[in-house]
Formats: C-alpha cells, structure tokens, sequence
C-alpha cells in the first residue's frame, strides 16, 4: 500500500476515534466549556439594558486596555469613515452607536480570549472573518426588513460559536489532534458545532434569539424558528451571503439567487441585488474587526 494511503487512512481511523469522542462528550456534558470572558458578559448585559448609557459603557471598556485601544482602532477606521479622528470611548460610542459598539467589543473580547488556539490561527480567523460578515450582513437584512438591527448583528455573530469550541476540544490532547491535517478537522467542526454551539450559548446565558439562532439557522431548519425577531431566517441568508463574499467558488449567484429563504423573508430581487452590491462595504468593515 503506498504510503499517502497509509497516512489516510490513519488520519480518518483519528478522525473517526475523535467522532466518537466528541458524541460522547455532547452525550454526558463534558465538553470543558470556556467562561465567557468577564468584559465580554458586563458588555452584553449591557447591550440589553435599556437603562444603559454610554459612560457606563465606556466605563467597562476602559477595564481593558487592550480592548479600548482596538475599539478606537476600529472606530477610526475607513469601514466606519469618522468625520474627524476619534480619541475617546465615548466618542466613539455616539459616532457608532450604543449597541453596535458593544457589538463590536463583544466580538474583539471574544477573539483575543476565549478562542486563540495555538496552531490553527489562520483557520480561527477565517471562522471569524465568516461570522463577522454574516453579522454585517444581517444587519443589513434586517434594516431592510425594519427589524432590530444590532439583535441581527449578534445573531449573524454567533450563529457558528460552537466551530471554534470544537476546533478548541479538539486540539486540547495535542498528542492526538494537532497532527491531523485541516481536511479532517472540518468535517467534524462541520458535523458537531450546532449542539456544542447550543451547549455553549445556555452555558452564557445568551439571549433567547441568539440560541434560537444557533440551532435553526440552516436552511432545512430555520421554519422550526419561532422568535418575531427573525434572527435565524435573516442568519440563513446572512451566512449565505458572507459565502459568496468570502468563497465565492462555493456558491455561483444563479444559486443563491434562487435559495427559498429569499422568498420566506419576503424579498425582492432588487432587494438581494442591493444587498450584494454591499460587498465593499462589508469587506473591509470585516478585515477591520479581525484581531
């Protein structure tokens, strides 16, 4: 047998003994979850207080060094186009906006902690550049639906959550999965991250629309939705979209032009039409929320 068989056939013979891990893990609870990071729950907490202000968000921002300076980076730059430079949180809070700057804080907390895995740091990032853009884009379904925008926005965030948790137990026994290539790993990220993705949203106590959104945002599931919000239909057409933004050979236009969930969110084709018309828009406020 020549040896590239021998080596995939070992790696599939891992892949399988990591599948059966994983279920049982699901199976029993024990997948280790991560907290969520301190900053990043005091932030969303906030974005759902109708109480809130901007000092106090400031306030919590500025616990975190690290954080603060990358909110001001992001504020001032060209995907948000600021009139004139930005040199303070609060500043930058009512050029952005209450909830989309804690948006955008949960999103920079939640990168540069909870999910920096050693080895795979191109991978993780292409994970986020996805939910970022499905994110963005949901925001934009849902302006032109006239339905909470910053709600979409985390949605869109969130709605893959468990990829990265899986990526993490995966490589945690180094001996076992960090030699097995990417091709391998996928599939199982693929395969498990919507139940581990669930787990991870009740152990945060993330909003009711946004575990909804985890568990039915695909397309054979989101009709099983029943939050007004509309978080998991706008996320399945907001995940499409960032697909043809970012791997545009996964899906031709004819494609997703023709998917039902444009018609079950009672768009137009003029509609889908400006919302890929975005696409510039979107890139680069994507590669600006990259940590």
């Amino acid at each position: 047998m020549p040896t590239s068989s021998i080596v995939a056939s070992t790696d599939l013979d891992r892949a399988d003994e990591l599948r059966h891990v994983l279920t049982r893990r699901l199976d029993e609870g024990e997948l280790d979850l991560p907290l969520l990071p301190h900053v990043a729950n005091q932030v969303l907490t906030l974005a759902h207080d109708p109480n809130a202000d901007a000092g106090k968000l400031a306030t919590l921002i500025q616990q975190d060094q690290a954080l603060a300076a990358q909110i001001l980076r992001i504020a001032n730059s060209p995907a948000y186009l600021p009139r004139s430079p930005i040199v303070s949180l609060q500043q930058a809070i009512a050029w952005l906006g209450l909830n989309m700057l804690a948006g955008i804080a949960f999103s920079v907390s939640l990168q540069s902690g909870v999910f920096k895995i050693v080895g795979y740091e191109r991978e993780v990032q292409l994970l986020w550049r996805h939910a970022l853009a499905t994110g963005l884009y949901g925001k934009e379904i849902a302006r032109r639906l006239r339905h909470n925008v910053e709600n979409a926005f985390l949605c869109g965030l969130l709605h893959t959550i468990g990829k990265p948790l899986i990526l993490h137990v995966l490589v945690s026994d180094r001996q076992r999965s960090m030699r097995l290539p990417w091709s391998v790993l996928e599939p199982l990220i693929n395969e498990f991250h919507i139940p581990a993705g669930v787990r991870l949203a009740e152990a945060w106590a993330l909003p009711d629309p946004v575990q909804e959104t985890i568990r039915f945002y695909q397309d054979d599931r989101y009709h099983e939705a029943r939050s007004p919000t509309k978080g998991a239909v706008i996320t399945c057409l907001a995940d499409h979209l960032a697909t043809f933004l970012l791997d545009p050979a996964e899906m031709e236009e004819d494609a997703l032009r023709a998917l039902p969930v444009i018609r079950d969110l009672n768009l137009y084709p003029e509609d889908l039409t400006a919302l890929l018309d975005l696409a510039d828009t979107v890139r680069p406020s994507v590669e600006c929320l990259i940590v």
